[in-house]
């Protein structure tokens, strides 16, 4: 796979997928978008991974789009606007079984089958923001900062963020950060709940990487498939439906191989060896 403004490299189970514009700080381009969706796609569909992770290269996760795209829909006519915008991010296949919402632009990452966790390495803002919060999992340099940005450019809460930051990290939250397009630091966004940890600077992609084998290695794939596709989907539903899937997904993990192992690597005090059957 031929890539112009992204790294894919795959090693012990996990495929890091690296945005690499670092003297833009990483901002966002269609040519970017596309590259990263079929890293998606190809990580998903290898049965090597078991975890992906995205960052960014240089100093920054991602500034957001780039202001030459920001500056051509600023002074295009209302057709030219609507043509980008459909055509930025590309186009593929959908996943069968998954809800139209997650089959959308960006949100597609809830539909991927593996973990995916957000490595970021300095500022993640606008575009760079949303795709953090479409990942699994945030992880967060000390050194990283936050901002939606929206509000000070003369946009809105792009690409379902006002569904989804409510989620992770409460509504007053989520407004404050959506009309003042203040940024905060690393600290504020672990206070908040944004992240899930941070890390030295200087140790970072260790501590991610250190967390990506320990999934990779000690957890089921097909538990963890099945824990992520539950999650998703009961945002959907009421309580009475998702406990009726956890019995009927309970059953099925009783005749998987994975479960076999599992119960035998704990009884046989060893590391377990599972497959994601």
């Amino acid at each position: 796979m031929e890539h112009r403004e992204t790294f894919y490299e795959v090693a012990d189970h996990i495929a890091t997928v690296t945005l690499n514009r670092p003297a833009k700080l990483n901002a966002w381009t269609a040519v970017m978008e596309r590259e990263v969706r079929a890293a998606m796609e190809a990580a998903d569909a290898d049965n090597d991974v078991r975890v992906i992770i995205l960052t960014g290269s240089g100093r920054g996760f991602c500034a957001g789009a780039d202001m030459s795209l920001l500056n051509n829909l600023a002074q295009g006519t209302d057709m030219e606007r609507a043509e980008v915008l459909r055509n930025a991010g590309g186009s593929a296949p959908p996943h069968q079984g998954t809800r139209d919402d997650f089959q959308k632009r960006y949100s597609y990452f809830p539909s991927l089958t593996k973990p995916v966790i957000a490595a970021i390495n300095g500022p993640a803002v606008g575009l760079g923001f949303i795709l953090t919060l479409y990942c699994d999992l945030r992880f967060a340099s000390d050194q990283s900062r936050f901002g939606t940005a929206f509000a000070r450019r003369g946009l809105i809460a792009e690409y379902g963020m006002a569904w989804l930051l409510p989620r992770l990290i409460g509504l007053p939250c989520a407004l404050d950060l959506l009309l003042s397009a203040r940024m905060i630091d690393s600290a504020e966004a672990l206070r908040i709940g944004l992240v899930n940890r941070v890390f030295p600077h200087d140790q970072f992609m260790d501590g991610v990487r250190a967390y990506a084998r320990e999934l990779a290695a000690g957890v089921s794939p097909r538990s963890m498939r099945i824990i992520k596709r539950q999650v998703y989907n009961a945002q959907f539903q009421e309580l009475g439906e998702a406990f009726e899937t956890a019995e009927e997904e309970m059953i099925e993990s009783l005749k998987s191989d994975d479960f076999k192992e599992g119960v035998a690597h704990f009884l046989e005090k060893r590391a377990p060896v599972f497959t994601g059957r």
